[in-house]
């Protein structure tokens, strides 16, 4: 069965059969019958819901109702004290605010020599580093020039090994006692 199938006046009046032999074959008839009902009930069961939920709503509603009544008896109290508290509050606020716009500048005249403190830290960083740069770039530039120096020596040629009775290492075979042989 499908569970998300929602029956509309629409779908029931454009529901097509289909035709058998003799009439509409009775399997879609009996299946969109069954469909129907299922759609039946889950209306039913929405009604029954929500006629619950409307008759909590109302019960919710006036117990709100009871508590509007409390808040305004509260809210006419709250409405005397709330002069007094206004006058207190208006002179508190008015030495916070004195308080804090001094503590806002000794932070500010902090904060701009720390700035100034930072950028010149940053300038003898940046003097460090230029200066490490340098430094490296001419040791690079040295050892390049040994290299490019090294490349360019001419060795004088090796002699043969095979002429000189000598092995690829460059030295005569040795005897079995470790000596080396008389060539």
């Amino acid at each position: 069965m499908d569970e998300t199938f929602h029956l509309t006046p629409l779908d029931v009046r454009r529901f097509d059969f289909g035709k058998a032999m003799r009439g509409y074959d009775p399997k879609r008839v009996e299946q969109f019958r069954e469909q129907v009902a299922e759609e039946l009930e889950r209306l039913t069961r929405s009604v029954v819901d929500l006629d619950g939920k409307a008759k909590g709503f109302h019960e919710q509603l006036r117990a709100f109702r009871e508590r509007d009544k409390a808040l305004n008896d509260a809210l006419v109290s709250a409405q005397q004290l709330r002069n007094e508290i206004r006058e207190s509050s208006e002179r508190e606020a008015s030495l916070i605010v004195r308080e804090a716009r001094a503590a806002g500048e000794e932070q500010l005249e902090s904060a701009r020599t720390e700035v100034r403190r930072l950028e010149t830290h940053l300038m003898d960083l940046d003097r460090a580093r230029r200066a490490h740069l340098a430094q490296l770039r001419q040791m690079a530039e040295r050892q390049l020039a040994e290299i490019t120096a090294a490349e360019q020596e001419v060795l004088p040629p090796v002699p043969s090994n095979a002429a000189a009775g000598r092995t690829r290492d460059g030295f005569k075979p040795t005897s079995a006692a470790g000596k080396v042989e008389q060539g």
